[in-house]
């Protein structure tokens, strides 16, 4: 029995179903709608589901009063309170009870297979959440019985901590924007003053004596040409060797 002062909260609400009678079962085969009067229920109205703490009520009302007609306690699922036909997803078999404890079978289908699916997944939904509240209740239990880590210290121990002992690290050195170092100036050296713009491209004739004379002319890296005084008594030509014969 649900415990007292649980709310009760709706499960799933059918505005139309209806009711059979059923001839009882002779052997332990599944039931068969096939064996009801399906073109004359004996009652139809609305059906409404709801749950009281882990228990489930499969609630058969008039639809226009809300009068309860028959009302199925349904404390597991699959299970005797609730079973589907071997020959129909439409219906199911109910167990009624009342207030005096006394139980009947009916039959219950649903014009639309829509209908009995909602029905169906109310139904499951609402014992998978039971399942679950109970393995978290297990598990509660386990846990207080279970024994407990003591992290205290015990008597005469102690600990001891290093602090401020860490290694220093080093720091790092800085580095130019792009990424390579300046070469620092040789020592005691000094910069050479460039060569003066007024020697330049400029020709240089030296003066030299005599009526003979000979030139070489040297292209340097300046782009100046220099002439050159060659031995004015020598030959030209002296300066190679003969061919050999």
């Amino acid at each position: 029995m649900a415990a007292e002062g649980e709310y009760e909260s709706i499960l799933c609400v059918k505005p139309d179903v209806n009711v059979y009678r059923i001839p009882p079962r002779a052997s332990n085969r599944a039931y068969r709608a096939a064996d009801w009067k399906l073109d004359a229920p004996d009652w139809s109205g609305r059906m409404r589901i709801t749950a009281k703490g882990k228990v489930a009520y499969i609630k058969l009302e008039d639809k226009v009063s809300g009068e309860l007609f028959a009302q199925a306690p349904v404390k597991e699922y699959p299970g005797v309170a609730v079973e589907t036909v071997s020959d129909s997803s439409r219906y199911f078999v109910l167990r009624i009870q009342d207030d005096n404890g006394r139980s009947a079978f009916i039959g219950v289908g649903f014009g639309d297979r829509g209908d009995a699916f909602d029905f169906n997944v109310a139904l499951q939904d609402h014992f998978k959440w039971v399942k679950q509240e109970n393995e978290i209740s297990k598990s509660a239990q386990l846990g207080d019985s279970g024994p407990k880590l003591d992290l205290g210290f015990k008597e005469g121990q102690t600990i001891t901590l290093n602090i401020g002992q860490g290694k220093k690290r080093d720091k790092p050195r800085p580095q130019s924007s792009g990424g390579f170092g300046l070469l620092p100036p040789p020592p005691g050296g000094k910069i050479a003053p460039p060569p003066s713009s007024g020697s330049s491209n400029h020709n240089i004739v030296p003066q030299t004596g005599g009526t003979a004379t000979g030139c070489l002319l040297e292209l340097d890296s300046s782009n100046s040409n220099t002439v050159v005084q060659s031995n004015p008594s020598s030959d030209l030509w002296g300066d190679f060797s003969a061919p050999a014969r």
